[in-house]
């Protein structure tokens, strides 16, 4: 295939950090898949590591924005056509590869699109909480098994969670200088109380498992009300489940995480109360970090600050309350 030369990352940048307009797309697509290049270009909204466009009905171009997410395209066209089958959500499967070309430095790749509104946007309705607290835990359930050797390494996203009590102090804080008005009858002991409770609880003693890593409103889709598909697997890696548990307080309206956390429980081999409590334990630990941080990007939004999202502060708000009253009431 030819191509022409790829362009240096930006020099003025760091991390080599640029956007991608239509233009460069479409040049790329005209060089090295002409087939697709001549239908309807979209640009979506959202995502930080990639730039993304949805290309006619059925596909969605995913382009690097830094020198750093290459390497997370990589896993995800490696490894996501072996998942994907197993998962019961439509997620995205990798369809061609792209090479850096057009003035673009980057590796790119044309990804199958998954339609849906993002939750962020569109959280799943509270009547569909159930049917989507059971899709939840079934994905879970379906990606959570021991990965090979040669998998993606574990990261902090998804690791043991002492490496990260400074982090959350600091977000914690945060929240009592600044962001407690975006939560009302929210207070940062509570938030303290939870997130001790987690770095007491056993850490995870079992394999290493696959993880999506980032499970978060943005990254999941919400069709006619219900939890519909899981997108952006960028941070797609391995470790602990509770990283991904997490989501039953992120995702789902007021009450269904009982749901979801009821049929996960279900489905875990006898003999393991303790370590399943553990689990859960550790998992509002994560729910606790990953809210703060929404909170924060969502106080940016509202401020217009760069890289803030307005829709994440209501998300962040709802994960506080709905990991509070578990933590509260743990059994109803």
């Amino acid at each position: 295939m030819d191509t022409a030369p790829p362009a240096q990352a930006p020099a003025h940048h760091p991390d080599g950090r640029l956007d991608v307009d239509a233009d460069t797309v479409r040049a790329l697509l005209r060089e090295q898949h002409p087939d697709l290049a001549e239908l309807t270009l979209r640009r979506v909204e959202g995502g930080w590591g990639n730039r993304m466009w949805r290309l006619g009905e059925e596909h969605a171009v995913r382009l690097p924005r830094d020198r750093h997410t290459p390497a997370c395209l990589a896993n995800e066209t490696r490894w996501l056509p072996e998942l994907a089958p197993r998962l019961p959500l439509p997620v995205p499967v990798p369809r061609r590869d792209g090479l850096p070309g057009a003035g673009y430095p980057y590796p790119w790749a044309v990804f199958s699109w998954v339609p849906g509104e993002p939750a962020d946007h569109a959280p799943v309705a509270p009547e569909h909480g159930p049917r989507s607290a059971e899709a939840l835990a079934d994905f879970l359930l379906a990606l959570h098994r021991p990965a090979p050797a040669d998998a993606p390494a574990t990261t902090p996203r998804c690791g043991p969670l002492a490496p990260l009590a400074a982090d959350v102090e600091r977000r914690i804080a945060e929240f009592e200088r600044t962001l407690h008005a975006l939560a009302p009858g929210v207070r940062a002991e509570e938030l303290r109380a939870v997130w001790t409770d987690a770095l007491a609880a056993p850490a995870w003693s079992g394999p290493p498992v696959w993880l999506h890593s980032d499970l978060h409103p943005a990254n999941v889709v919400v069709v006619d009300g219900a939890l519909g598909g899981i997108v952006d697997f960028d941070s797609l890696g391995t470790g602990d489940p509770a990283c991904d548990l997490s989501a039953a307080w992120l995702l789902l309206p007021p009450g269904a995480d009982r749901h979801c956390l009821d049929r996960w429980r279900a489905a875990q081999p006898a003999g393991q109360r303790d370590a399943t409590a553990a689990t859960v334990r550790r998992a509002r630990g994560w729910a606790v970090l990953r809210a703060l941080v929404l909170l924060g990007i969502g106080h940016a939004g509202l401020h217009g600050l760069p890289g803030g999202k307005p829709t994440w502060g209501p998300a962040g708000r709802a994960a506080l309350d709905a990991v509070l009253a578990h933590f509260r009431h743990p059994d109803g």
